[in-house]
């Protein structure tokens, strides 16, 4: 896939920001060590607490006026599309245009799915045709729609978004069909649990799709979320990110963590991203494992020691 990329890394923080102090110190330090984006999950239900995603961002909004935002990923198959468009045109304005809706069908957690009252086996479908439905209301203009799973007469939803063609839509997914999905509709790929070789040959797969409908690269987002551990070695960061991360997925995580995370040495975590990089990812989103208090020294550990091996941005 010949993509346009540039050699710039841009920089993003996925974490949750459970309290508006939290959000306040984050923001700051994000801002202090030049982060470009940061990042929030979204579950209905999940195996820890987890707030809503569009809340947490307009907080995180509201304490930085450069920091870009995005969800990563909203289940939007959950949910009716008519109102995530009202919610993300606000979003969108809220922040300048700072914002990047990131979306993805879920399914790890087939009891939330049971919850909204949503068969599990129309996620994929019901994520293309929401996708439409909230394209079509940003436009500001009296739309209609006639789907397989929405319906509405003509509604004129205001504002429109700030950017005539709205925020970027960055999917997530990893199959040959999502893949598919995201060559033919997406604004970009944010993938997760990958490593930089499936990276590389999802962005060729994604290729044909994109050219076939003749949709122009240039601006095409390529970003990747990467759990990361920094310490004084590697057996170190891999028992604490085993530890994290087998309680936050209900699943022993270890053997995972080996093949998907960054973790060790400063020099071990900046080779790690530098594949990704190398496999076309542009915007390297981190989560940096543990509490707070642990983030925090993370960050600062990977502005100081981990971000000058790398340069380009």
């Amino acid at each position: 896939m010949n993509l346009p990329l540039g050699e710039t890394y841009h920089y993003g923080l996925m974490t949750r920001f459970p309290t508006l102090e939290a959000t306040r110190a984050i923001t700051k330090k994000l801002d202090e060590y030049k982060f470009d984006t940061v990042w929030v999950g979204d579950h209905v239900a999940f195996t820890t607490p987890i707030l809503d995603p569009f809340l947490q961002l307009a907080q995180i909004a509201a304490c930085s006026d450069r920091l870009t935002v995005g969800t990563g990923v909203y289940l939007l198959p959950l949910r009716h599309p008519t109102p995530v468009a009202k919610q993300t045109a606000t979003m969108d304005h809220l922040t300048d245009g700072r914002f990047i809706f990131g979306v993805g069908v879920g399914g790890e957690f087939k009891r939330e799915f049971e919850a909204c009252g949503i068969p599990h086996n129309e996620r994929g479908a019901r994520l293309e045709e929401g996708v439409e439905v909230v394209r079509k209301l940003w436009r500001g203009e009296p739309v209609s729609h006639e789907g397989r799973f929405f319906s509405f007469p003509e509604t004129h939803m205001q504002p429109a978004t700030l950017r005539p063609d709205g925020p970027p839509i960055w999917f997530g997914g990893r199959s040959d069909k999502a893949l598919e999905r995201i060559g033919r509709i997406g604004d970009g790929w944010i993938s997760y649990v990958v490593t930089p070789e499936m990276y590389k040959d999802g962005l060729e797969k994604i290729a044909p799709a994109f050219e076939a409908a003749g949709r122009d690269m240039d601006t095409f987002g390529t970003g990747h979320l990467l759990f990361a551990q920094i310490d004084n070695s590697y057996e170190s960061a891999l028992d604490r990110a085993t530890e994290l991360l087998s309680t936050r997925y209900a699943m022993d995580f270890r053997g995972p963590a080996k093949k998907y995370a960054a973790l060790g040495r400063p020099e071990d975590v900046a080779e790690a991203i530098a594949k990704f990089h190398e496999a076309g990812v542009r915007h390297v989103n981190l989560d940096f494992l543990g509490p707070p208090e642990q983030r925090d020294a993370q960050l600062e550990w990977f502005a100081k020691e981990v971000r000058p091996l790398l340069g380009k941005g």
